[in-house]
């Protein structure tokens, strides 16, 4: 199991170098598929998290939440199989120990092969964690994490096209147009520590650090379509290796209570320190390689030339944030918070960008009832432009920060019989990464997302649970420089107008432990470019599934299987700057886990 990157949310792409955290905390580095077994869940935190988090795009927050010592001894043992014939087994092994059992480890291994119906791809992958708890006193914890991962796989070839051709369809999702030995083989390692103190009965000090590093060597490809009718491409390879991406993290909050008159204040004081750092070699592009889109050959292997370092990147985003809630009476709550942040970033030799900025938050929250939340927010936030793209001249540069802002609305409520609700009006406005005459990434104007999301969830009955969402998306180029003057007006790249989600799980009644689900998610056309010179068309994916838990004497054993892409739909995944990428194929998961 693993967190797939690149994953939008109202539209905007979560970064897979800052948008990603672990615990709450550490900044991971999700260029590697992030291994899912050692973590209790996956939160998604939308909009602006700039107050905590430092510069960190719009999109919001995917938080990691990793498994903790369980209160009593837990093994289980997990193994898988698909029908392309990748095998996995997994080991959790939880204890509790020392003086009234205030210690206690968790620990997560899982090994397999990587298969996934695609020509010429194979590949493995590894997880190793430990999670350690410490009850030093009534009043301290300490929390230890180490994560260590790893992953060898090919990878396909990315499709480049000319947009003012048209768009090509896609083909049988089973087809790779690269060499199995152009493969991605990197690995990870996360490591955070944690004490939380009482300080006295209404205060709390929590002291945080941690480093995150993931290193890869990479072989990947380019098809370059020449002709749509006949298939006639050219395939491209890039060479990377000894990548190094580096993230180091620390905070440290004071959090407490205190009263004014008729005003209840829960206060928060922060600071955050947080250092990027990227460095690696790369070989010269061998270019050329005759190749068709419909019907690929093998492609034999390409020795690379003479490696050269790459430009080094370095990051630095510091902070001081205060925040309080205020709570009215039983109705009425306002937050209010501000952030103080010092930013410097520099690529190679070239100048080092410096910038100062303070962001406000203020939300207001009305509760008409116990079971009703209305509530609108603003937020202000300092926003990375981002990294230039694979394919730039520039590519690698740390572009330079600018001003994000967000405005919402919107309501919670809960059900009848467990269900949740909401709905929420927001308007993003963030800078533009476009292209300019020397095809290089630079900052080049504003776009804005605005939006209604919806959702409903819950628990309908004994048998029955349902989770629905949509998003209805109007994002527009407001905002443009002389050299994209084009685009003003047009939709900004792999943007979808709406997207729509419908999960659901029946438990059967007349034989204890055994459940069905599936879900139907819903994706519509997206620009494949900024200028909107054609579209990748809408789709739909349909999943299966259905567990059985039971016994095997006195061992609880769990049977589960899942179908992915149940119509084996051929569809664009993803699009940008005239590239796409496709789904995978139809895949049949089987797995069963032994507690003993």
């Amino acid at each position: 199991m693993a967190l797939k990157t690149r994953r939008p949310l109202r539209g905007l792409l979560v970064d897979n170098q800052r948008n990603y955290r672990l615990n709450g905390s550490l900044p991971i580095v999700n260029l590697i598929d992030t291994p899912l077994e050692n973590k209790e869940r996956v939160e998604v935190l939308k909009g602006a998290a700039s107050l905590y988090y430092g510069l960190v795009p719009p999109s919001g927050i995917v938080n990691l939440v990793t498994k903790r010592p369980a209160a009593q001894p837990l093994t289980t043992v997990t193994t898988s199989i698909n029908e392309h014939g990748a095998v996995g087994a997994h080991l959790d092994l939880s204890r509790r120990y020392g003086e009234g059992n205030d210690k206690g480890i968790r620990l997560n291994v899982a090994a397999g092969t990587q298969e996934v119906g695609v020509s010429s791809f194979e590949g493995n992958r590894g997880l190793f964690s430990l999670a350690h708890d410490w009850r030093i006193s009534r009043d301290a914890t300490l929390k230890l994490d180490v994560e260590h991962y790893r992953k060898n796989v090919s990878e396909p070839a990315t499709i480049v096209f000319n947009a003012a051709q048209g768009v090509p369809d896609p083909v049988d999702n089973r087809l790779n147009h690269a060499g199995e030995w152009q493969r991605y083989d990197a690995e990870a390692t996360n490591v955070l520590l944690r004490s939380d103190i009482n300080l006295n009965d209404t205060w709390a000090l929590t002291l945080e650090a941690g480093h995150a590093e993931t290193t890869r060597d990479r072989n990947f490809s380019t098809l370059a379509i020449n002709d749509l009718a006949t298939g006639a491409s050219s395939l491209s390879v890039f060479y990377q290796r000894n990548q190094r991406f580096a993230n180091t993290n620390a905070r440290a909050e004071v959090v407490g209570a205190l009263q004014t008159g008729a005003v209840a204040h829960e206060l928060t004081f922060g600071l955050t320190s947080n250092a990027r750092r990227f460095r690696g070699e790369g070989a010269p592009t061998v270019s050329g390689i005759a190749q068709n889109y419909y019907n690929p050959r093998v492609i034999d292997p390409v020795a690379a030339g003479t490696w050269t370092p790459a430009a080094r990147s370095r990051v630095s985003d510091r902070g001081l944030y205060v925040f309080d809630r205020m709570r009215l009476g039983d109705q009425w709550q306002v937050l209010a918070g501000v952030r103080r942040g010092d930013y410097s970033s520099q690529t190679g030799t070239g100048p080092t960008f410096k910038y100062d900025e303070t962001s406000p938050n203020v939300s207001v929250i009305y509760k008409p009832t116990s079971d009703v939340s209305i509530y609108g927010s603003y937020i202000e936030a300092l926003d990375e432009g981002g990294t230039a793209r694979f394919g730039r001249a520039n590519v690698g540069e740390v572009l330079p920060p600018a001003v994000n802002k967000q405005r919402e609305l919107g309501i919670k409520t809960r059900l009848a019989g467990g269900m949740q609700a909401q709905a929420a009006l927001f308007d993003i406005s963030r800078p533009l990464v476009t292209v300019d005459g020397s095809n290089r990434d630079v900052l080049g104007g504003e776009s804005t997302y605005r939006g209604l999301e919806v959702s409903i969830g819950g628990e309908i009955s004994r048998q029955w649970s349902l989770l629905a969402s949509a998003v209805f998306l109007d994002a527009e180029i407001t905002s443009v420089s002389a050299f994209n003057a084009t685009e003003l007006g047009k939709t900004p790249e792999n943007t979808a107008r709406s997207t729509f989600s419908l999960f659901g799980e029946y438990r059967v009644a007349s034989v204890p432990g055994w459940s069905l689900n599936g879900g139907v998610y819903f994706v519509g056309k997206r620009a494949v470019n900024n200028l909107n010179q054609g579209y990748v068309p809408a789709y739909t994916t349909v999943s299966l599934g259905t567990r059985y838990a039971t016994k095997w004497g006195s061992t609880p054993v769990t049977l589960q299987a899942n179908l992915d892409n149940a119509t084996d739909r051929d569809y664009w995944v993803g699009t940008g700057g005239n590239y796409l990428s496709a789904g995978l194929p139809r895949t049949l998961r089987v797995a069963a886990t032994f507690a003993f």
